[in-house]
């Protein structure tokens, strides 16, 4: 019988996802209970907690810094709010830096912090009403995709078109079965 190594990671909340890392070597998420479970199987070789890789705990994940996001990883993101067109917000040092973006580059408007008030073209302003709809992309492969959660909201002029195929597909080995299928 093989014995297996496992890494345990306790601040994944994705719990009981399973990836190979190498062979006979595992990163479960689970809880402190499932743990000393898994840790009493005679097949069980060690289990450590893992220690999160630079790009779980990445200094590039969008808004890139700022109240609440200290925690944040790819697996764990959020909350985000994804503006919508005619929705406001009050702006604040907690959110500022989630929607400044959008509002200066995508939205035309020049925006500025002075002595912690906010200037929306050379006038004071407390709130900012969007004029168009954002969208969040996540890749379909999370742990390889650069995407929303590196580099923020799509604004709806972006987007330029619809996934419907399949081009190609690999876990492990090409997937035939799944090339040139339309995306249901």
């Amino acid at each position: 019988m093989n014995s297996i190594g496992i890494q345990f990671n306790m601040d994944d909340q994705n719990k009981n996802q399973v990836y190979m890392l190498q062979n006979n070597l595992y990163e479960i998420s689970m809880t402190d209970g499932e743990m000393a479970s898994l840790k009493m199987l005679p097949m069980v070789k060690d289990v450590i907690q893992a220690v999160l890789s630079p790009m779980d705990k990445s200094p590039y994940l969008f808004p890139y810094s700022g109240a609440g996001t200290e925690t944040w990883t790819v697996d764990n993101y959020g909350p985000m709010w994804i503006p919508k067109k005619g929705a406001t917000i009050q702006l604040g040092p907690d959110n500022v830096i989630r929607y400044k973006r959008s509002i200066s580059v995508y939205e035309g408007n020049k925006f500025e912090e002075k002595n912690g008030q906010y200037f929306i073209n050379d006038k004071p302003a407390t709130s900012y009403t969007f004029n168009m709809n954002y969208y969040w992309m996540m890749g379909d492969n999370r742990h390889n995709s650069l995407d929303s959660r590196f580099w923020g909201f799509v604004p709806e002029d972006h987007i330029v078109g619809k996934a419907s195929l399949i081009w190609f597909s690999y876990d492990n080995g090409v997937r035939w079965n799944r090339i040139f299928k339309t995306i249901k």
